[in-house]
């Protein structure tokens, strides 16, 4: 009779939650904010093609953007879009339908040596079923068509006066659209792969993968103001184009009446009917002949040992190997250097920017910016794609010496080496056309060379949760809302380089460091389960928990005084008092609640051990808190530094009740509980409680930032020495009572 494995020593680990569990969240809020940002961009595309080449239009007379947009949105419902700006959005519609076919098609299917149509034709389905069916599957599955085409005729229709019929217009016409580029993606790549060898797919997938990327810039032109050679193609965008495609969608979202909408759709469904019908048989006619495996075609080469000089470079092993395929994969080489080049080049070119170039040497934060854009771009195209480029080869790298998270952050400092030659040749260029170097230069230059490194840890780190090694389709391995997530983080940064204000420059660096570290710690306990189909990590606490429910935090405060102060002007104390207070418990209930739900381990609690000895070191540890603040109030006294003052009147025993009960027990429990708790599990004691002290520090005012920053200290000493939340939260109370006191 076979014993039972005794529980969690059986073979392998103890089964975990499902991995898909809670993991649509953050895609579905990324989708929603990416739609949002494109709707966005169309409405001002819209506006600036109006007020360019409509004329008598009411755009010169409004004086903030605000009043331009309502302007324009009221004028374009009044009357059909003139002959200019149809003409105008036909071109829109015409390059953005060129980026949805350009862009899955430069994508690595392209490339890769295995043909899904290859085993396809051997289903018992007919031949022409299985092609409608290949061609219905590629115009559902577009996200980057779906994107860029639909929220713009979303907008289209809704200034049009479709209002809440737009978004079923809009879907209708984009999926005409769509189709049509599934059918030319399919009939183009069916004929590439039946013609050319592999070797020649990858140079060719290559060269797509560079030109697509104009065209988005080409479109973004059109929102900046000036437009560029955009505009000057959309004055002179030929009246014809109007009766294709794009341009019937046009005019079906700006018919004014049933009738002509029937009819404008009417001709787009039989236009795109018949495209369908010819490209069906077109592709019919390709395979006439069979499917030829793409394998079989490749050339067999004799396996050269590496140059003398690969095999020279300084580095370990694993980072002279990444160097040895990075020369060897001419696909992934364009991909990773030459595209940010054409990226930042095309938004200087197409913008009208180019003349800025001269600029550099006086102009430091558009230096800047371009160096950090184009390190990050590199980044985005090389460290974000490491679990990604491993391909069906992944699994071995559990079988090196070595950890993968130790593997890993060597490519991920190799990759921050190689992003950094980027900016340090700009900077260089930028020194020679400046007068001199002062100390703003050398400051955004400090900051470029900080940038780089955390921005390799966040782009490894995302790519492991943005990669999924099991999918079978290439076009699946990489979820595209991580790299709009990564965008949106290197947005961030660059308000860093061209604010000059310190206290913002330290805040977007403190957190966007911290955001980097909990970013890695996740990546690290997802790694283990990469290849895993079902199994999750078990659910514990992170310093990624930490940084949600600061969020969070801020995020309901913000609404709880939008809600109660409904007055003009600054919210008083006590209004900004029961914000907080409701933002503190809100969080707590939830994050408890949202443990509870999923098992977690790790929650930190407020009683551990006996009580009073907890409330004596807390107090104790207020002490030098408490002298710090107390010498910068003097500091600040002498120097004249403006301190804030709270507005309106408040009660005593309502002010320490909010500073001695409410906001020690809220704050501690996330910046202590859950953020130093969280960076505890992968850092030195020393550097967590820094960290989260930093972190802890830039959530409050600039001027009560530096004495926040010690009593961060004070409260995880506390924590970290005794174990229990009391102890940090007697810290924090006594501290704020002294202050309370003193500046009293």
């Amino acid at each position: 009779m076979r014993r039972k494995p005794a529980a969690g020593t059986a073979m392998g680990r103890t089964a975990t939650a499902g991995k898909r569990r809670g993991r649509w969240i953050l895609p579905l809020v990324l989708a929603l904010l990416m739609v949002l940002a494109f709707a966005l961009q169309s409405q001002t595309i819209l506006t600036n093609l109006h007020c360019e080449l409509t004329p008598h239009s009411a755009c010169g007379s409004q004086a903030t953007p605000e009043d331009l947009r309502r302007a324009v949105s009221a004028q374009l419902r009044e009357a059909p879009f003139s002959a200019p700006l149809q003409r105008a959005l036909a071109m829109e519609l015409w390059l953005l339908w060129l980026v949805a076919l350009l862009v899955p098609l430069g994508s690595r299917e392209l490339a890769q040596p295995d043909w899904d149509l290859e085993w396809l034709v051997t289903l018992p389905v007919r031949r022409k079923g299985l092609l409608w069916a290949r061609v219905l599957e590629r115009t559902v599955t577009n996200p980057t068509g779906w994107l860029v085409l639909w929220p713009t005729m979303l907008m289209i229709g809704w200034h049009a006066g479709l209002r809440w019929s737009a978004p079923l217009a809009a879907t209708a016409a984009a999926v005409a659209l769509l189709a049509l580029a599934a059918m030319v993606r399919t009939l183009v790549d069916t004929g590439l792969r039946l013609t050319l060898p592999p070797s020649q797919l990858r140079n060719l997938q290559a060269a797509i993968s560079v030109v697509s990327l104009p065209l988005i810039y080409l479109v973004i032109a059109l929102s900046t103001g000036r437009g560029g050679i955009t505009m000057d193609w959309a004055r002179a965008w030929p009246g014809w184009t109007l009766w294709t495609p794009p341009g019937l969608a046009v005019q079906l979202l700006d018919a004014r009446s049933l009738p002509a909408a029937l009819g404008h759709a009417a001709l787009l469904a039989l236009q795109a009917g018949l495209l369908l019908w010819a490209g069906i048989a077109l592709l019919a006619r390709q395979l006439s002949a069979g499917v030829v495996a793409a394998s079989s075609r490749e050339a067999a080469r004799a396996q050269r040992p590496p140059p003398a000089s690969l095999r020279a470079l300084p580095g370990t092993a694993l980072q002279r190997r990444e160097l040895r395929l990075l020369g060897r994969d001419r696909t992934f080489l364009v991909q990773s250097l030459v595209v940010p080049l054409v990226i930042i080049g095309s938004q200087l070119f197409f913008t009208g920017r180019m003349e800025a170039m001269a600029q550099l040497g006086t102009d430091q934060a558009l230096l800047a910016s371009i160096a950090f854009g184009l390190g990050s771009y590199v980044l985005l195209l090389s460290a974000f794609q490491t679990i990604n480029t491993e391909g069906q080869a992944l699994w071995m790298l559990y079988t090196f010496p070595g950890t993968l998270e130790r593997m890993l952050l060597q490519k991920a400092r190799l990759w921050a080496v190689l992003a950094l030659v980027y900016p340090a040749a700009v900077f260089a260029i930028g020194i020679g056309y400046a007068p001199g170097i002062d100390a703003g230069l050398v400051t955004r230059m400090a900051l470029v060379a900080l940038g780089i490194p955390v921005f390799a840890l966040i782009a490894v780190a995302l790519g492991v949760w943005a990669s999924d090694p099991l999918a079978q389709e290439a076009t699946a391995r990489i979820r595209p809302t991580y790299v709009y997530l990564y965008s949106l983080l290197a947005g961030l940064y660059g308000f860093a380089l061209y604010t000059t204000t310190l206290p913002h420059r330290v805040a977007v660096v403190v957190l966007l460091v911290a955001l980097a570290l909990a970013l890695w710690q996740k990546a690290r306990d997802h790694l283990p389960y990469l290849l895993d189909p079902a199994a999750a990590p078990p659910p514990r606490v992170s310093a990624a928990d930490g940084m949600v429910a600061a969020l969070l935090f801020l995020a309901v405060q913000a609404i709880a005084l939008a809600v109660i102060h409904r007055t003009a002007g600054p919210p008083a104390l006590p209004d900004l008092a029961l914000a907080l207070a409701i933002g503190g418990a809100v969080v707590w209930a939830l994050v408890r609640f949202v443990y509870w739900r999923m098992g977690t381990t790790g929650v930190p609690r407020f009683r551990h051990g006996p009580v009073l000895p907890a409330l004596l070191a807390g107090a104790a540890w207020a002490i030098p808190a408490i002298a710090a603040a107390a010498l910068y109030l003097v500091a600040a006294r002498h120097f004249g530094i403006p301190l804030p003052r709270p507005e309106g009147a408040i009660a005593l025993p309502l002010l320490l009740a909010i500073a001695c009960v409410a906001a020690p027990l809220s704050e501690e429990f996330i910046f202590r509980g859950l953020l130093f708790g969280g960076l505890r599990r992968s850092l030195p004691f020393a550097a967590a409680t820094i960290v989260s002290a930093a972190l802890f520090a830039v959530v409050h005012p600039p001027p009560s930032m530096l004495p926040v920053f010690v009593l961060g200290l004070c409260t995880a000493l506390a924590y970290g020495r005794n174990g229990s939340l009391l102890a940090a939260v007697a810290t924090h109370a006594v501290y704020n009572g002294a202050i309370i006191a003193i500046q009293a």
